[in-house]
């Protein structure tokens, strides 16, 4: 996967999981996610917060942890979608492929290739435009490439292990999965997602 490919799969997939947001309605947002412990708003605002902080990552921050601090929306379709356009903005500017990410969420001292860095933010929003749309009721949507490519990411990129089964872990330990199913319930069984999850 080249460095083009990944800021194209990932502009694809955050403007996918936009989309999604935009379904939801006023009275969804305390519904029940994939994520147990987390209801639709506090999914949202997480997203919310995951983009800024990655955002200032590619700006080339690497003390201040204040861009990934999660904060309650008043207007979370508005602050989502103003989320996307600076994440996407920070990941188009000159040079940012040449950089190294500090993401103090995933290891407070280590600093990654940019590339690396922009798969991991390409996973969790196709996986988590997964969760909003399982949600409220609606087919995630994500072409069959994307799809594909994150499940590549997933296996590359997600270590089994006990972090996995902490409380609160973004992946949980993963679902048996076969050849005969889908790409997308492959790509979420490998990260502890059952994809027949349902909010009712």
């Amino acid at each position: 996967m080249t460095m083009t490919d990944i800021l194209d799969l990932n502009r694809r997939a955050v403007r996918r999981s936009a989309e999604i947001v935009t379904q939801v309605r006023a009275g969804d947002w305390d519904a029940a996610t994939p994520c147990s412990e987390w209801t639709l708003r506090r999914l949202v605002e997480h997203m919310t917060a995951q983009h800024h902080g990655f955002a200032a990552a590619a700006e080339g921050e690497v003390s201040d942890t204040s861009a990934w601090r999660e904060v309650p929306l008043e207007d979370p379709w508005r602050g989502y979608a103003d989320s996307v356009e600076r994440v996407l903005a920070a990941f188009a500017a000159d040079g940012v492929l040449e950089r190294e990410f500090w993401l103090p969420e995933i290891h407070p001292k280590m600093r990654f290739p940019a590339a690396r860095a922009i798969g991991f933010h390409f996973l969790d929003y196709v996986v988590h435009g997964w969760d909003v749309a399982a949600a409220i009721g609606i087919p995630a949507g994500y072409d069959a490439e994307l799809v594909e490519r994150a499940e590549e990411v997933a296996r590359t990129e997600v270590p089994e292990g006990p972090s996995r089964e902490r409380p609160g872990a973004a992946f949980r330990p993963a679902l048996a999965a076969s050849d005969q199913d889908g790409a997308e319930d492959r790509m979420l069984a490998v990260l502890g997602r059952d994809p027949k999850w349902s909010r009712g």
